[in-house]
């Protein structure tokens, strides 16, 4: 979102669901999304995000618009019904799509080969007409390569394509997750090694594209946008109350709109105690 232009205080506001949240408060924290920049919010049940990119590539191709709708995943996911659903519907109709699958190696605790018995997540592809490439998820310029060429595929009228960046998830899944518990700290320790953001910039400075001066200069003008962003956009209170009835219909009917002079007016509208 913020590469293709979001301001930075307005996805931040996000994270506060407050009154300069596009959002209005109405998502979680993790689920930015933006109509502005073309960013569907994604669900926290796993894998429904990849029928529904199918389903608008398919409008793309009935409209005859040069777009491709971008999905992502994680490894887990290419085992639920949603996943499978949305690849033979991508084949059948050779929609433009690309799917990209995070394979970080770990569903939570369960690892890659005890979920499914494909010898990668790309070859399921295959079976469903859609092509699947595998590329090394730690390498920016070979993912961004991948990407590209399948989204040209795509616009083309290719097809969909099934990426699969192979990766590792160095950190626990979430607050309430000890990794400790299904995994060596040699594993975690060699990937460590493997980390891409140190791996690319490792290959800048070799190019001469930068140097101690233009790291410190850089890190120094990102901290100080994040910092004018949060400065924004934490004081800034919730949505305001009348919200609650946008984006529900075009036209408010006569009811909500008796509701909403109530609601504003301080008063509780008729039944509100018992109930509708």
């Amino acid at each position: 979102m913020l590469v293709r232009g979001f301001p930075l205080d307005r996805w931040l506001a996000q994270v506060y669901g407050n009154e300069a949240d596009v959002l209005k408060g109405r998502q979680m924290p993790s689920h930015m999304s933006g109509r502005s920049v073309n960013q569907v919010s994604w669900s926290s049940v796993i894998g429904p995000q990849l029928p529904q990119a199918v389903g608008t590539a398919y409008a793309m191709k009935l409209r005859k618009e040069p777009h491709v709708a971008l999905a992502f995943m994680g490894d887990g996911a290419t085992s639920e019904p949603d996943f499978h659903s949305a690849m033979n519907f991508a084949g059948v109709w050779k929609v433009p799509c690309v799917f990209v699958c995070q394979n970080n190696g770990w569903s939570i605790s369960v690892p890659t080969a005890k979920q499914t018995r494909s010898a990668t997540i790309a070859i399921k592809g295959y079976a469903y007409g859609v092509r699947g490439v595998r590329v090394d998820g730690n390498d920016v310029l070979a993912v961004y390569r991948t990407v590209k060429e399948a989204a040209d595929r795509a616009r083309s009228g290719g097809g969909t394509t099934l990426i699969e960046c192979v990766t590792y998830r160095i950190g626990a899944h979430s607050s309430s997750d000890d990794p400790t518990r299904y995994r060596s700290n040699e594993e975690v320790e060699t990937w460590k090694k493997k980390d891409p953001v140190a791996r690319f910039e490792r290959y800048l400075r070799r190019a001469d594209l930068l140097d101690d001066a233009k790291r410190a200069t850089m890190e120094r003008e990102i901290q100080d946008e994040i910092s004018a962003a949060i400065a924004k956009t934490e004081p800034l209170p919730p949505p305001r109350r009348e919200t609650l009835f946008d984006d529900v219909y075009a036209a408010l009917p006569s009811h909500l709109q008796d509701e909403r002079a109530e609601l504003l007016a301080g008063t509780p509208a008729p039944g509100a105690h018992g109930g509708h």
